[in-house]
């Protein structure tokens, strides 16, 4: 185990409630001063720079300073995804128990529109996540696209049919490495969304049909005018196909 990753430094970092708070407010890629991610924390604007200094030492953070302000934003996008993988492993192994900060009705996002973004829908590994790709995985299990037995996940022949017809070939995507399709917990949602291969190809699908954009430096996905149309009706039933 020698050169096996030290992680229990980022660990002791980010088990301080008011330190976790103040990263789960750089989530989305922003830039924050410390007034600011004090305040979201319910921290004095000391208590947080002294947290925020420790989160810099850790290589958490970076600092940006602009005049008299200093701002602070997430070191790399991998630590964003890393405190998503604990969120999720949170849900997956205790949903009872899920920390406020990581539950959907946070009241860090309902002031901060960006936050709000990183809700609706964001990058989950190579797939898509949060509430529009929860709520297109329920979708997909009431158009007979997919068919979920406890944890295992798998498309239908009407589903294979549909989504060849939109350019997405399963039997290509089940020649890749990993699972064609599997539920992902979302810890935003409390409901799974649909990764595995078929989840990275949508999300590709979504993206080349200029329905979702990612800005540069954040995992939050932007929803085109298009995309809120057509993802939305992607896998609805219509009426005929529901009195059927």
């Amino acid at each position: 185990m020698e050169h096996a990753p030290c992680i229990s430094q980022i660990a002791t970092l980010l088990a301080d409630p008011k330190r976790s708070a103040m990263m789960w407010a750089l989530m989305d890629g922003s830039a924050r001063h410390t007034e600011e991610l004090a305040l979201m924390a319910g921290l004095s604007p000391s208590s947080a720079s002294a947290h925020l200094a420790r989160l810099s030492a850790g290589g958490l953070l970076k600092v940006e300073t602009r005049g008299r302000k200093r701002f602070f934003r997430l070191t790399a996008p991998e630590i964003g995804a890393a405190i998503e993988a604990l969120a999720s492993a949170t849900l997956a192994s205790t949903p009872q128990d899920i920390p406020d900060i990581f539950k959907r009705a946070a009241p860090l996002a309902k002031p901060q529109p960006r936050g709000s973004s990183l809700l609706r829908a964001r990058l989950c590994e190579d797939h898509l996540g949060g509430t529009l790709a929860a709520d297109l995985y329920q979708r997909l299990l009431e158009a007979g696209w997919i068919e979920q037995f406890d944890q295992r996940v798998t498309i239908t022949l009407k589903g294979s049919t549909q989504l060849a017809s939109r350019g997405v070939f399963i039997q290509a995507l089940a020649h890749r490495n990993g699972k064609v399709a599997c539920a992902c917990p979302d810890w935003s949602e409390r409901r799974p969304h649909l990764g595995g291969a078929l989840g990275a190809a949508l999300l590709q699908l979504f993206m080349q049909s200029g329905w979702l954009n990612l800005p540069v430096d954040s995992r939050a996905l932007q929803l085109t005018a298009a995309g809120q149309k057509e993802i939305h009706r992607f896998a609805k039933q219509t009426e005929l196909e529901m009195a059927l």
